[in-house]
């Protein structure tokens, strides 16, 4: 354990100093513990509340109370710290008794202070195990609050988009752009111009949440203070507390964040939210209403764009639905997920690509801009899916196992990933042994390794790199797998880590690649399922080799 973080406490109940002196003093305070000793109940149940003890150890032999009443008063309180109990020898009935009552473990006076120290390291190895459960926990219940946000987030700007792609009054599509910017941001009011190409005046479009005068002047010149700055500079202001109070603007709010609506990079309209605290817009609200106003550049130019994204948004709403009509059919979903939400998003990914390449009429420099925006949403999406997917993955039934040939699972994933290895300018090949390979196993499973695999080589090989997939027998007993990149590779102190859940190394990988730290957790739980065994190479700027092996299938199924 680091010397940096402080090992557990552990409360001793013992009146004996004798006892008290070989297990304190001379067995857990030496291994840095942190041990409080006292001498009777009614203290140990006082101390138990101010020290918040990880592990409690008495005597069964008490002047106020016997150790069995300790025992039952602690759980009284309602406290979950194990306890272990002292007793002499010959006092094995008590000893039932008192496990019985909730003891976790008991100690036999004489002892030596190895006993002692194996017997809390015992039960602290299971208190660690149940903290490490409730971490675990703690992370998936905040990757599955994220990704519920995301979601809204995202369900919110799409229904946007196709009120916006309908519109046919400007007017109508102001008020939805304002509202959706206050609900977006979590503002208290918010407001739209429309700035007059000739002139530059700024006219009131729109309006949410405005003082009664403010918003009779809607169709008519009005100069908020902050609006104009932004029209002349083209970037979004962020602005709170003392800087904002020399604006005129100051009096409706200590808050404004304020971006603008561009069309061929000239500022055709400005979007302008507030709040009456002095609680600064985020840089992900931010990002929103930037977004926002990209959808609603694209609305005013060419509404046709928004009409090609319909059937994607609704896949999205669709998704949101079913995923709040029970935990039941959540845990079905996210079982399904990939399969159902794989086409639709390929579609939208394919529209998305002919809108890019120019087959669906030539885009301005920011339409472009906005529609790659969109990609990466999309490709976030897919990898949010797939990541939160594999958590429910790992539902193995080897009574339904059947044999499945490793070559042709190896052959189909390189076919489905030569696209985007192609897409990156690098050289996927594969080199499969002809003789059997099959092994016994789910082949949805085992067929979700392979795409974890070489995803992670495509997405980790710089262009121009090579990744080779290889199937080739050990021994007539196993089938090895290996999958070779020439990537960036893997620093010495990540290697040992990378098939943990979550883990991302330094943070500089995960903010540049992206992804939950899920994909080779979930590779190696499978393959370890099927009986197989999962490893890594690597040098760190010379490529990654990612290998596992799996017992070849008996010939008592073959023909």
């Amino acid at each position: 354990m680091s010397r940096t973080q402080p090992r557990e406490r552990i409360l001793v109940v013992e009146p004996d100093p004798e006892i008290a002196d070989v297990v304190a003093r001379q067995s857990l305070q030496p291994l840095h513990y942190r041990v409080r000793v006292v001498g009777d109940a009614g203290a140990a149940l006082q101390e138990s509340l101010r020290f918040a003890p990880h592990l409690i150890i008495t005597d069964l032999h008490l002047p106020d109370l016997s150790g069995k009443d300790l025992l039952a008063a602690l759980s009284s309180q309602s406290s979950d710290a194990p306890i272990i109990v002292i007793a002499d020898a010959g006092e094995e009935h008590d000893i039932v008794q008192a496990f019985r009552l909730g003891a976790a473990d008991f100690l036999l006076w004489p002892m030596q202070e190895t006993e002692v120290v194996s017997a809390v390291e015992r039960v602290l190895t299971q208190v660690r195990e149940r903290q490490a459960k409730l971490h675990l926990a703690q992370q998936l219940e905040k990757a599955n609050k994220e990704l519920q946000r995301r979601v809204r987030e995202l369900t919110t700007l799409f229904d946007l988009a196709k009120t916006m792609a309908s519109a046919t009054n400007m007017q109508v599509l102001f008020q939805h752009v304002v509202e959706g910017a206050v609900h977006l941001s979590e503002a208290d009011k918010g407001w739209l111009f429309l700035r007059d190409a000739t002139s530059k005046r700024l006219t009131l479009m729109a309006q949410k949440g405005l003082p009664r005068t403010l918003a009779a002047r809607v169709g008519k010149p009005w100069d908020d203070g902050l609006s104009g700055l932004v029209a002349l500079s083209g970037e979004p202001l962020n602005i709170y507390g003392e800087p904002l109070r020399r604006f005129k603007v100051a009096q409706l709010g200590q808050a404004a964040l304020v971006v603008p609506i561009k069309v061929k990079k000239e500022v055709v309209a400005l979007l302008a939210v507030m709040r009456k605290e002095a609680r600064p817009f985020s840089s992900d609200e931010q990002a929103l209403l930037v977004a926002l106003a990209d959808y609603a550049s694209i609305a005013l130019v060419n509404a046709q764009l928004f009409r090609t994204l319909q059937e994607h948004v609704q896949a999205m709403q669709r998704t949101a639905k079913a995923a709040r009509e029970g935990e039941n059919l959540k845990n079905e979903l996210l079982q399904n997920v990939s399969h159902e939400l794989r086409t639709p998003l390929g579609v939208a990914k394919g529209y998305v690509d002919m809108l890019l390449a120019g087959q669906m009429g030539e885009l301005t420099p920011e339409q472009k801009q906005t529609i790659e925006t969109v990609q990466k949403q999309l490709a976030q999406i897919a990898d949010i899916v797939t990541s939160m997917t594999a958590l429910q993955a790992v539902s193995l039934a080897p009574a339904q196992w059947a044999r499945v040939n490793i070559g042709d699972l190896a052959r189909l994933a390189v076919a489905r990933q030569k696209p985007y290895a192609r897409k990156k300018k690098l050289v996927l090949d594969a080199h499969i042994v002809s003789q059997d390979t099959a092994v016994r196993g789910d082949p949805d499973q085992l067929s979700l390794v392979f795409d974890h695999l070489l995803d992670n080589a495509i997405k980790f090989t710089p262009e121009g790199g090579h990744i080779t997939l290889q199937v080739q027998r050990k021994h007539d007993e196993f089938v090895e797998v290996s999958v070779k990149d020439t990537g960036i590779g893997i620093p010495p102190q990540h290697l040992e880590h990378i098939f943990e859940r979550f883990y991302q190394g330094d943070g500089s990988t995960t903010r540049r690649f992206g992804g939950l730290g899920l994909g080779l957790s979930v590779v190696k739980e499978i393959i370890e399922a099927h009986n197989g065994k999962v490893w890594a190479e690597s040098k760190e700027g010379q490529g990654t080799t990612v290998r596992f092996v799996l017992p070849l299938a008996g010939q008592e199924g073959s023909g």
